[in-house]
């Protein structure tokens, strides 16, 4: 299976961080968003207007890529959601970390950041 096919391609609907955001909230921990993950398919666009919806509910958001081109797409996302988010005065930073998941019961190395605002 390629790195492509990990996660299924995210592509919200135009008005996705309201929308998004409300199916967001975790079974484990309501007042925790779930991650987004990303593939090198996701649309960076759509991908950040998901962190930014989920910034502006939870003020806190949990990115994971695996693979480069995914990574990729979830740098661009991370800026681009660095810009919506100026429109209502927030700043965020994103720090990534290595992290170990479990897919059809194979070990795969993820790409995660953790996106709060400064």
């Amino acid at each position: 299976m390629s790195d492509d096919e990990l996660y299924n391609d995210y592509t919200p609907p135009d008005d996705a961080p309201s929308e998004y955001s409300s199916h967001f909230p975790s079974d484990d921990d309501p007042s925790k968003p779930d991650i987004i993950k990303v593939s090198a398919r996701s649309r960076s666009t759509a991908v950040a207007g998901a962190i930014a919806g989920v910034i502006r509910e939870y003020r806190y958001a949990e990115v994971q890529a695996i693979g480069a081109g995914a990574v990729n797409q979830a740098v661009k996302a991370l800026a681009i959601a660095r810009g919506y988010l100026t429109r209502d005065e927030i700043d965020i930073v994103f720090t990534p970390f290595f992290t170990e998941v479990t897919i059809d019961g194979q070990e795969r190395t993820a790409v995660r950041f953790t996106v709060e605002p400064r």
